[in-house]
């Protein structure tokens, strides 16, 4: 998908499922995505995979991925019964800030695509780590 694309479908769903009614102030547009980019940093803390999925085998058990008894059938998984339907992981957090600020970017009108290929020739011409220690 385009960056273009990606920029007006986030948008686009965004407003479709209110999160633009009333418009957002700025501040809380950037704390959203924030908030995604600290649940990534959860999920890798918890020592999950990139992307699952939870098990609900019962209104009262809820597995965590390490548990055995996880839908695991092998390639099967979509199959199970029991799976949730929402993904979950550092991937997932990952591509939800990066929707969040295709969404944002939408919003304001900003061409996303031009902005990082300017950016991105600017860090090409750029020292070593920028100069810095880190």
């Amino acid at each position: 998908m385009e960056i273009k694309t990606l920029v007006a479908k986030a948008h686009e769903n965004a407003v479709k499922h209110g999160f633009w009614e009333p418009p957002l102030p700025f501040g809380t547009a950037i704390a959203l995505i924030h908030s995604e980019l600290s649940e990534a940093l959860e999920e890798e803390r918890n020592g999950n995979p990139d992307v699952w999925f939870a098990c609900n085998e019962s209104d009262n058990f809820i597995c965590t991925p390490q548990d055995e008894t996880e839908c695991l059938m092998y390639g099967k998984e979509s199959l199970c019964k029991y799976r949730s339907r929402k993904p979950e992981g550092v991937a997932v957090e990952l591509a939800d800030a990066v929707i969040r600020i295709a969404d944002l970017c939408g919003h304001l009108g900003i061409d996303l695509e031009e902005v990082i290929e300017i950016k991105m020739a600017y860090n090409e011409g750029r020292p070593y780590k920028h100069g810095k220690k880190f």
